[in-house]
């Protein structure tokens, strides 16, 4: 029957796919989410003692952990040092994305917390740990715990303003930003700080927040860290000769920082350089099979005519998806808006509904509005489009799905409005969304 031969050849492509993606893991080049979140995420600086030392420089990282292995088998009762090792495996995890690590992580900051109760590096250890399993109420309890020990840990004061970030308490997380702030001024208060500023729309601060960092950061991790943040700020307001300046400056720093080149790719798409783009997004995929660059690449092979290469990339998403979930890890906000516009809508549905009981934030709302909208619940989706777009954050993306589901319950100046929008912030920000949204108003305008 067709519909079997259908299934038959979407399970082939699946299997070849899980073959490819399990090597990449074996690898080690697999980090788990999106690359944008290695530049929201943990800076080395935020990072304790020898460690941060060592990591700022470009050593090693897991010459690092053999050493502190080493350390502790000669000292085990140096409860600094299990906290470090506990931190050290959170690193690795993130960068090498394996989350066996995390199990090892728990029980070194356990072990810690056995050495000396309550001692603030290993809580706030257990709360790095917590966001990046993405339990952001536990690394919202872990940080508090560790602040009370010690009001002026850095990782805990960062952590802390993820997680309520995360969470999708702004106003609560803008006044974090501000104690740790006063608190503990640096790189990874910093970039925080103007995050939290740019989803309250206030770029300006954001932007200027973001060049102060850039100024005081010395090793190539915090140059290309920051680098690559202000240049995802300029690309989302549509400046992308200024992003490929700011992305330039992070790859000078360090040529294979992931997120600096995806951003890149992205920015020189964008820019009409399309041969760079896909060059570059190539690069990337082959090191990083996550669902963001993987569904960038798709759709610049799609938006170029190549649909059989542009299947082969969201069908890897639906492999990851597999795999990263095998591992424990939850992948929904990763997933639902890969699902949502290449994968069936069901599934985009499902996994957007599950991660919004989780937590509530724009860009949850985004997802689980414009999955609601391919399942053909627009006017449900209309609900969740404007909470996305409620607290001012300038995105394109979340302006075009507004105006596509305006569209499509029939509120057409809305629409109109909203699709003119996501192209004058940003005209580039999606091969196939833009296009979209000009085919949008051009049949409008009829």
């Amino acid at each position: 029957m067709p519909a079997e031969a259908g299934l038959r050849e979407r399970v082939g492509w699946l299997a070849g796919c899980g073959v490819l993606l399990a090597v990449a893991l074996t690898a080690g080049s697999l980090a788990v989410g999106n690359l944008e979140d290695d530049v929201r995420g943990a800076s080395p600086a935020a990072l304790p003692g020898a460690l941060a030392a060592q990591l700022a420089t470009g050593d090693d990282l897991d010459a690092s952990v053999a050493a502190l292995q080493a350390r502790l088998k000669a000292q085990p009762k140096d409860f600094t040092g299990w906290a470090t090792l506990g931190l050290a495996y959170v690193e690795q995890a993130r960068t090498d994305g394996d989350p066996a690590r995390y199990p090892r992580a728990r029980r070194a900051l356990d072990r810690s917390l056995e050495l000396r109760p309550d001692n603030d590096q290993a809580l706030a250890g257990h709360a790095a740990l917590a966001a990046a399993r993405h339990d952001f109420p536990g690394a919202l309890r872990y940080a508090d715990r560790a602040l009370a020990q010690n009001p002026y840990s850095e990782r805990a004061l960062a952590t802390r303003i993820d997680a309520l970030v995360e969470l999708g308490r702004y106003d609560d997380a803008a006044k974090a930003a501000d104690t740790a702030d006063d608190r503990r001024p640096g790189i990874p208060v910093f970039t925080r700080y103007a995050y939290v500023r740019e989803l309250r729309g206030d770029v300006g601060t954001a932007r200027r927040v973001l060049e102060q960092a850039l100024g005081s950061a010395r090793s190539p991790g915090d140059i290309a860290y920051v680098a690559t943040a202000l240049g995802q700020l300029a690309f989302g307001q549509g400046d992308h000769d200024t992003a490929l300046t700011h992305y330039a400056r992070a790859l000078a720093a360090d040529d294979a920082y992931l997120p600096a080149l995806e951003g890149r790719a992205r920015a020189q798409a964008a820019s009409g350089d399309r041969a760079a783009a896909v060059k570059g997004l190539e690069r990337v995929v082959a090191r990083a099979p996550l669902p963001g660059p993987l569904v960038a690449l798709g759709e610049l092979y799609e938006a170029g005519g190549d649909r059989a290469r542009a299947r082969e990339q969201y069908a890897l998403v639906e492999a990851w998806t597999a795999l990263a979930r095998a591992g424990g890890v939850n992948a929904d906000l990763d997933t639902a808006l890969a699902a949502a516009d290449h994968g069936d809508p069901k599934a985009a549905l499902r996994a957007a509904r599950a991660e919004w009981e989780r937590r509530r934030t724009v860009h949850t709302a985004d997802a689980l509005g414009w999955a609601l909208h391919r399942d053909g619940r627009h006017e449900e989706a209309l609900r969740y489009a404007r909470r996305a777009t409620a607290t001012g954050y300038r995105n394109a993306t979340f302006l075009y799905h507004r105006g596509m589901i305006e569209r499509a319950a029939g509120q057409r100046e809305r629409a109109r409005a909203s699709l003119t929008a996501a192209l004058e912030l940003n005209p580039g920000f999606s091969p196939l969304g833009a296009r979209e949204a000009r085919e949008a108003l051009k049949e409008a305008a009829r």
